[in-house]
């Protein structure tokens, strides 16, 4: 099982996104995925229609150290309010399970949304939070379950983040390219690694980083950003890589966002081959697999919706 998680100092680089469609294209690939939404900011919990909503969430998943099926909620796809051709969507039998963030609560007095951090403060008394959200789903029940978990974070440093940092095989970390937000990416990146350097003392070790140029434009400050960003390998010691795929900021992304069901739904052309290509990079070994609705890749005679055969296994090595 493949375990990734997308991390930022900062918030709005589109970190959410990222997990959403990623974890939506692998699904229409036939692999089995779990999100986790671990920000206590609730976006990645909002994204997607539930078709069902278990009783609990993210908190119980921590505290109990464990994930069980009362903490795991499915996703809907398609939304009952789709009104597209979902004849070859959705067919390999893959599925796509979500963990809801479930920290934040409504203020009757107030009328406000509440942000709780109670499940911070718990973490901050543990002598092991750095491996509860490893001890939850690190094991045989739920790797027989799921072939990848995608953990979306907060956007800010935290017990949280670093829990779901040590969970993961992998980092991808979103950078936009304009000139507040490339500052960030770097001195964000620096943070990140000094602060999960220093749990190698621990016997801990920062997994794999890479980054990717999130909602790029094809502007001269666009294209100059995203080259001094390209420039900070050394600067970042070596341990960020960026990506060659880079997602723009097209109109496919957000309209996707508000019909709830994954971008290559909405796009399977361009979006599709940008969202093939990260996929691509970032995991060789889905390298040449397709969704099905990819340049009509898959014939609707060949539909499979009950049975889960990906003919690749998730690994990081092509």
């Amino acid at each position: 099982m493949l375990t990734l998680s997308v991390v930022a100092t900062k918030g709005g680089v589109g970190k959410t996104t990222l997990c959403a469609n990623i974890g939506g294209l692998l699904a229409d690939m036939g692999y089995r995925v779990l999100l986790i939404d671990a920000d206590i900011q609730p976006a990645l919990t909002r994204h997607f229609q539930l078709s069902y909503e278990a009783p609990n969430g993210l908190t119980t998943m921590i505290q109990r150290g464990a994930l069980a099926d009362d903490c795991i909620s499915h996703i809907r796809l398609p939304p009952e309010s789709f009104r597209g051709d979902d004849s070859v969507l959705n067919v390999r039998g893959g599925l796509l399970h979500l963990v809801r963030s479930d920290t934040q609560t409504w203020d009757e007095e107030r009328e406000v949304m509440r942000y709780d951090s109670a499940l911070q403060d718990w973490l901050s008394n543990r002598l092991d939070r750095l491996v509860r959200i490893r001890m939850a789903i690190k094991n045989d029940a739920v790797t027989s379950k799921y072939d990848v978990v995608i953990i979306d974070t907060q956007g800010a440093v935290g017990h949280l983040q670093d829990a779901a940092v040590n969970a993961a095989d992998m980092l991808l970390i979103p950078a936009k390219p304009d000139i507040v937000s490339a500052r960030e990416f770097i001195s964000g990146s620096l943070l990140l690694i000094d602060r999960h350097e220093s749990a190698g003392n621990m016997g801990y070790s920062i997994p794999p980083m890479k980054a990717v140029i999130n909602h790029y434009q094809n502007t001269v400050d666009s294209r100059t950003i995203t080259s001094l960003i390209r420039e900070q390998f050394i600067e970042l010691r070596g341990k960020v890589t960026v990506m060659e795929a880079m997602v723009p900021a097209i109109a496919a992304f957000p309209k996707a966002s508000t019909a709830q069901v994954p971008v290559h739904w909405i796009d399977p052309v361009k979006a599709g081959d940008i969202m093939h290509r990260l996929m691509w990079e970032l995991v060789p070994s889905v390298e040449g697999k397709f969704t099905p609705n990819h340049r009509g890749d898959l014939p609707v005679s060949q539909r499979t919706e009950n049975t889960h055969e990906p003919d690749t296994d998730l690994t990081l090595e092509a």
